[in-house]
């Protein structure tokens, strides 16, 4: 068995739906399938929530109604017979229903996650039943049902596998299981979510579960490119990665990718596939613990950094002084992403400001301390990257464009630089041609 998670985009319109319909009888092996909702959806669902916050009722009402006409579209684009189309818009309503009551409730962390999870719902719900109106029999299953994570950072596997089964036991047997990607239960059984992006880290989660064969995450770009190709013209794919290096990539920026999508995948050596929908036949990227090549293989950038400064004259060789500091993040639950220490002053990152205020305060009354705020984080990746000889070049930058910070020695995959995030695209343009288009012998 192996398990296929199709994006936003490739099940964004009735064309791209039956592309992935080919893809999907392109062979006989035992699949689960794992979509999100179809693009834009989502979008207006966070609409929805924040109607849902002011008791704005017309404006509910208003993306309720566009959201069912919407899926009606796509009932209609996709099935010809009236009787079958009204069977499934029957299915579609009664949805829609549901959300009209949840919309009705005060708003709450509950409700929230109530709402923007019924997109995959709806997706998968017409997408099942039109392969089983063409003849492509399948399954649906509600990952409701079995996708009890307890944690997002750490997701409970083995409570996963026990569900999976289970539900598994219960239904008809087929070759095609669809289900939803993104939605899951908390800790205390409710309805939560894997954050946004979160469908490729359901499909991992179930891929280690059921001990897949792979994963295959299907996006409208062929592979993980070794640069950003929104801002940066001839980049290319990179055939291999290994799950360390991805996971960096991922975490900082790299599009494609869930943050969290290796993580559980890599003790069960499943490798990952990044595929494109819109053209199958193109390698794309495998993510797996083999090494194939060391060296330089990526950039990824990630944006909405704050870049704090701590600074303390009595900070010279006093013991305890950096615990002291940590200890406050870690109260306020916020991650650090880069650090540099002399004996006078600590620089660190955060992509997390929503107890910036109340961190600043506390460090405020035993160190000066400045804030600047709208940075991104450049991450040069590659296994053993600084023994790669052209790691040097991406120092060159320093005589273009002002560096904050730069971060060595975390891991052995990864050199970090802090800039402006009004210099990242040209930073990311000059490290192109300074590592890559200079680099032509580098195989990726």
């Amino acid at each position: 068995m192996k398990v296929l998670k199709f994006g936003g985009t490739s099940v964004g319109s009735v064309e791209n739906l039956k592309k992935v319909k080919e893809i999907l009888i392109s062979d006989h092996e035992d699949k689960i399938v794992v979509c999100s909702a179809m693009a834009g959806v989502t979008d207006t669902l966070v609409r929805l929530v924040e109607n849902i916050k002011f008791n704005d009722t017309d404006a509910i009402t208003r993306n309720l109604h566009k959201l069912e006409q919407k899926h009606f579209d796509v009932i209609d684009a996709l099935i010809d017979d009236e009787e079958l189309q009204n069977v499934l818009k029957r299915g579609i309503t009664a949805t829609i229903t549901e959300m009209f009551e949840v919309s009705s409730q005060p708003y709450s962390k509950s409700v929230n996650s109530k709402i923007i999870t019924y997109g995959e719902t709806l997706l998968t719900f017409i997408f099942s039943g039109y392969l089983n109106i063409i003849g492509v029999a399948n399954v649906l299953l509600d990952a409701k049902e079995f996708m009890y994570v307890d944690s997002v950072e750490n997701p409970n596997i083995e409570r996963v596998k026990h569900r999976l089964e289970q539900v598994l036991s219960t239904r008809p047997k087929s070759s095609i299981y669809i289900t939803q990607g993104f939605v899951c239960k908390d800790s205390e059984g409710q309805i939560s979510h894997l954050n946004r992006g979160g469908s490729d880290y359901t499909a991992t989660i179930i891929g280690s579960a059921l001990q897949v064969s792979e994963v295959q995450i299907w996006t409208d770009i062929d592979g993980l490119h070794n640069n950003d190709p929104r801002y940066v013209d001839e980049t290319r794919p990179i055939a291999r990665l290994t799950y360390d290096e991805a996971a960096e990539l991922a975490y900082f920026g790299a599009k494609i990718l869930h943050p969290q999508t290796v993580s559980p995948v890599v003790t069960k050596n499943i490798p990952v596939l990044l595929k494109n929908t819109f053209d199958p036949e193109a390698l794309g990227t495998t993510i797996s613990n083999a090494y194939h090549t060391k060296g330089l293989k990526a950039i990824s950038a990630k944006d909405g950094i704050t870049a704090i400064k701590i600074k303390s004259n009595r900070m010279l060789m006093a013991h305890g002084y950096l615990r002291r500091i940590f200890e406050v993040f870690d109260h306020y639950q916020t991650s650090i992403d880069m650090i540099t220490t002399s004996e006078i002053a600590i620089s660190l990152t955060i992509d997390n400001t929503s107890n910036l205020d109340k961190i600043v305060k506390e460090i405020e009354a035993y160190a000066e301390i400045t804030v600047e705020q709208d940075h991104s984080i450049i991450c040069i990746v590659g296994e053993a990257v600084i023994n790669d000889k052209n790691s040097y070049k991406l120092f060159e930058i320093l005589n273009y464009i002002p560096v904050r910070m730069v971060s060595y020695g975390g891991s052995n995959n990864n050199i970090s630089i802090l800039v402006d995030t009004k210099d990242k695209i040209p930073s990311l343009r000059f490290l192109n041609e300074k590592l890559f288009q200079t680099n032509n012998e580098m195989a990726l």
